[in-house]
């Protein structure tokens, strides 16, 4: 019987990542069904934990967030949770033996998010160390199904993906992070004089992670790289988009990306995978 709620625990997750993102919905599709609902389970995961941290602004985040802790590291010790998104999350973990330490570097980076800081490049790194590239290397454990020789080789390219993801996310988010929840990620940046020489540096670093990242989707596993592959593609658009878009303009208004662009990306993603382009 156990099993009704293992199913409906991963249902929970994939709702979950459809409700908040678009973009990894179609790409987790995209993944081989095998691995679809362990990817599901680590979006979901740490989709409620940002959500503590950004949204619950009405409550005490910081001992949600305590509490959030205590729950995972429990779930992850009794292979058993009655939430259902840690119940598929601690599942997930066990079967593909990944390091808890990344899990925990996440949970740091969250925590950060309930602090004033202002950032230097070591806390800006040690951040997206946490909230970006350690998120890419629980999916690379499952991608590779725990081949611990394959995870090492494409580690590197899992984080450089990881954290261009999360860059590109800091320029579109602008507007809210500071406006709204009073934050700015960008080392030694003043807002108010974000201008477009400052967005070029910016740019100029993502643009590198990108092209590292590539290089690692070229040597994912068959059962992932295609949708791997296609939330490049997608993020890659928005960055274009973001480029092409004054500093100005990017401080007060989020950039997007339609639901019929994706839709097209996806398509000629799946053209170029088939021919072999990438």
């Amino acid at each position: 019987m156990k099993k009704l709620f293992d199913d409906l625990s991963y249902k929970i997750s994939k709702q979950t990542t459809k409700q908040y993102s678009t973009s990894f919905s179609l790409g987790i599709l995209a993944l081989s069904p095998k691995i679809r609902n362990s990817i599901y389970a680590i979006y979901g995961y740490v989709r409620l934990a940002d959500e503590i941290v950004d949204s619950f602004h009405d409550y005490d985040r910081s001992t949600l967030l305590s509490r959030f802790r205590e729950q995972t590291n429990q779930a992850l010790e009794e292979k058993i949770s009655l939430n259902p998104i840690l119940q598929c999350f601690q599942e997930t973990i066990n079967q593909y033996e990944i390091d808890v330490k990344l899990i925990y570097q996440f949970l740091d980076s969250m925590e950060m998010d309930l602090q004033k800081i202002d950032y230097n490049s070591d806390l800006y790194k040690q951040y997206i160390l946490g909230s970006a590239e350690v998120v890419g290397l629980m999916c690379l454990h499952i991608f590779v199904d725990g081949n611990k020789e394959q995870y090492e080789i494409l580690k590197p390219s899992a984080m450089k993906l990881g954290s261009a993801f999360q860059k590109v996310n800091f320029l579109r988010d602008l507007k809210d992070d500071y406006q709204v929840l009073g934050r700015t990620y960008f080392p030694n940046v003043d807002i108010t004089y974000f201008d477009n020489s400052v967005k070029e540096h910016i740019e100029n670093d993502i643009q590198q992670e990108f092209k590292e990242a590539l290089e690692g989707i070229k040597n994912l596993p068959n059962s992932a790289r295609f949708g791997v592959y296609l939330a490049y593609r997608y993020y890659i658009s928005l960055f274009r988009k973001i480029k092409r878009t004054p500093a100005k303009k990017i401080i007060n208004q989020r950039i997007r990306i339609s639901n019929g662009r994706k839709f097209s990306l996806m398509m000629s993603s799946y053209v170029q995978y088939k021919m072999s382009f990438l």
